[in-house]
């Protein structure tokens, strides 16, 4: 065994001896439900920030402050500066999650950790405190012997869109600069490959509101000639996608990608697509999942079945999101995406279109001295070497880095597998994954002290 292989197996199995408080660390943080949505989570998701700060201080972070800016979330800060001469890196993560949804589709409790068949169950427990955890492994395995200088960056507010991220970049920026970046928020091609995110889609939010009435009034005494509400939303948001499944609003950019190996088996298995339903749009599975418009109805306001009534509803409104290609622009898709709608109103009705949270996308320049560490490292930890991918999601915090550190070498690494369900019901994390993602990081940091 080389000098190279020698030491990465040795720092492999000191991964691998902090593992199991890592893992520790992760279900302590898994069970303060910090959900950024929910206004009345305020107490736990700065429960959640305090104890990420905690937790980076006992994995031997010298400098740890937990920060906010006015209107913003508490994130947590934390700086270790390295050898002389070495670089600078900053990891990543953010420790908010997104709300559980319907709980009885849940297998356990979802702020209740647990572990079944190599997985480990819960909100967060991959999306993304597993992040967390990854970086808090790799600086335990080094030890005292930090071979580069970190910054540790946990989010507060990813899952709603860093809504103060611009305020908060212009008083932190100069305490996150660094020459290397690891976003650990991103996932693998399968459980067996690892992979690097190289494109990132654009976000757009929109809340769309149909009006047709000035009042509510009997379905029986009036239905027929005149029309209700949410039956005009339903029919404007049709207008969203053509006969093919592909999304109809003009303008929007559409781009090409690497197909890979991915098959519709594999990706209908994956999405746990029913049988008999037909996947839409058209051209390749990676270019409709990375790099093409993808529009989508997350909630609509309607009385529920069981409490509606007889009633013709005067107005009704639903929440679109639609995911662009990674160079095109969120703020003009947005207005592309108000301008259809409003020009498709059925019947007369009054349409109006409130566009919200943009991101824009994010593609990397792959190939830099960073980015072939990186390939090593994962390729070592792994056993095979990593794919580049795209991610079909959106990380607000990439883009507004990229623009303000262009120094910066960006890598976009993560825990996540298909079977993840990042979001839903019964999110899960992949122990062995966890523990590979681990290693690589720590190899990562040691390869980037050698390169300097």
């Amino acid at each position: 065994m080389d000098g190279d292989e020698s030491r990465a197996g040795r720092l492999a199995e000191a991964v691998r001896t902090v593992l199991p408080s890592a893992q520790a660390d992760l279900e302590r943080l898994v069970r303060i439900p910090s959900v950024s949505a929910d206004p009345e989570a305020g107490p736990a998701v700065l429960a959640s920030a305090n104890e990420s700060a905690a937790l980076l201080r006992t994995a031997g972070m010298e400098q740890v402050e937990v920060v906010a800016v006015d209107g913003g979330q508490p994130a947590v800060i934390a700086t270790r500066p390295g050898p002389p001469g070495a670089l600078t890196v900053l990891l990543y993560a953010h420790h908010d999650v997104q709300p559980v949804g319907d709980t009885k589709l849940w297998d356990s409790d979802p702020f209740q950790p647990q572990e079944r068949g190599g997985r480990l169950y819960g909100r967060g427990t991959a999306d993304d405190k597993a992040g967390l955890a990854v970086h808090l492994a790799a600086l335990r395995a080094h030890g005292e012997r930090l071979p580069v200088g970190v910054t540790v960056f946990i989010e507060g507010e990813e899952e709603i869109g860093s809504p103060a991220l611009e305020p908060f970049l212009d008083a932190y920026a100069s305490r996150l600069a660094a020459d290397v970046v690891v976003f650990a928020d991103s996932g693998n091609w399968t459980t067996e490959v690892p992979a690097l995110a190289t494109s990132l889609r654009g976000l757009v939010q929109a809340t769309v509101e149909v009006r047709v009435l000035r009042h509510a009034v009997h379905s029986g005494m009036y239905g027929g000639p005149v029309p209700d509400a949410l039956t005009a939303l339903c029919r404007l948001l049709a207008t969203l996608h053509d006969e093919a499944g592909d999304v109809a609003v003009p303008g929007l950019a559409r781009g090409t990608a690497d197909p890979l190996d991915l098959t519709e088996d594999r990706l209908r298995a994956d999405a746990g697509v029913l049988a008999g339903v037909e996947l839409i749009g058209t051209g390749g599975l990676t270019e409709r999942l990375w790099v093409r418009p993808a529009a989508a109805v997350i909630g609509i306001d309607a009385p529920s079945v069981a409490g509606a009534s007889n009633t013709l509803l005067p107005s009704a409104r639903a929440k679109v999101n639609l995911r662009v290609d990674p160079g095109d622009d969120a703020d003009r898709a947005g207005a592309e995406l108000a301008r259809y709608l409003k020009s498709r109103a059925p019947w007369g009705a009054e349409v109006t279109v409130e566009v919200g949270e943009t991101a824009t996308g994010y593609a990397a320049p792959a190939g830099g001295p960073a980015y072939q560490a990186a390939r090593w490292a994962l390729e070592q930890a792994w056993g095979t070497p990593a794919l580049d991918i795209g991610v079909g999601g959106s990380i607000p915090f990439v883009t507004a880095y990229a623009a303000a550190v262009p120094g910066a070498e960006i890598l976009v690494t993560g825990v996540e597998d298909p079977d993840t369900r990042a979001h839903g019901a019964n999110e899960s994390l992949h122990l062995p994954t966890f523990e590979r993602a681990s290693v690589a990081e720590a190899l990562l940091l040691q390869r980037l002290g050698e390169r300097g």
